[in-house]
């Protein structure tokens, strides 16, 4: 479904992702992974057009959407969650959700500024299906609550919604459970599987272990920018390079250098 081939960014003199090559199946979730500056964020601005690569090229679902804006990839099916807020706090949940689906509306300016039968259609027709979306995240019960007062797991959860309006057919996500308590990431937990199960592809950056190893069918591992393994959580967890990279074992010293 997605492809990356021999990635590579370059901030100045510093390679950040260095001729990075992975795939993804329909159905799929893999874990991204990697110590604090392997260059996993960048990885996700790079698949999805916030930076243009300085080599190598990324397809999605057989297209080249290398160097394509952002908005024109979500278009595509493809969207991602970031590791702060994109919220509209001071607007409902049920308003930030109708301001997602955006890339779904088809009537003009014309016709929505004069409320034609077709907009007022069209509206009503979003407006469904945002609540559907925040009934099943379990938060239709705070839709007219503002975003910005409901807690930090709440404020995930929402995030989430957000990108499910867009109708994605896979979605990055970006540190989802930062910051959370047991019981919130147990309901993150859930929702990503569950959504999973509906039929949505994942890539998922995040540094809590426990929860990389509990949902991914498979784990790439980043270090200094370079992939350092590839394999199924039971793999990764006896790779003796990756035990080195997260705790600084002579093997990891010498690739530093």
């Amino acid at each position: 479904m997605l492809q990356v081939s021999n990635l590579t960014k370059h901030f100045g003199g510093l390679a950040a992702v260095n001729d990075l090559s992975f795939g993804v199946e329909k159905g799929e979730i893999v874990g991204l992974v990697g110590p604090n500056g392997a260059g996993k964020t960048t990885v996700l601005n790079l698949i999805t057009g916030f930076y243009e690569p300085s080599k190598g090229n990324v397809t999605f679902e057989g297209r080249d959407i290398t160097g394509k804006k952002p908005s024109a990839i979500a278009a595509l099916g493809l969207t991602r969650s970031f590791q702060s807020s994109v919220l509209f706090d001071h607007q409902t949940c049920l308003e930030n959700m109708l301001i997602a689906h955006h890339l779904q509306r088809k009537a003009n300016s014309f016709a929505r500024v004069f409320g034609t039968r077709s907009s007022r259609e069209e509206e009503r027709k979003i407006r469904g299906f945002a609540e559907e979306i925040l009934e099943r995240v379990r938060l239709v019960q705070v839709n007219d609550q503002l975003a910005g007062s409901l807690p930090l797991g709440s404020k995930r959860v929402l995030g989430m919604a957000v990108v499910l309006a867009t109708n994605p057919k896979m979605v990055l996500l970006d540190e989802p459970v930062a910051g959370m308590g047991h019981a919130e990431i147990q309901v993150m937990k859930n929702l990503i599987e569950q959504l999973k199960d509906g039929g949505l592809t994942f890539i998922l950056v995040e540094h809590n272990m426990r929860l990389v190893m509990d949902i991914c069918d498979r784990i790439v591992v980043l270090n200094f920018g370079v992939k350092l393994a590839e394999g199924t959580p039971r793999e990764i967890t006896s790779n003796r390079l990756v035990i080195d990279a997260y705790t600084g074992g002579t093997e990891n010293r010498g690739h530093a250098t």
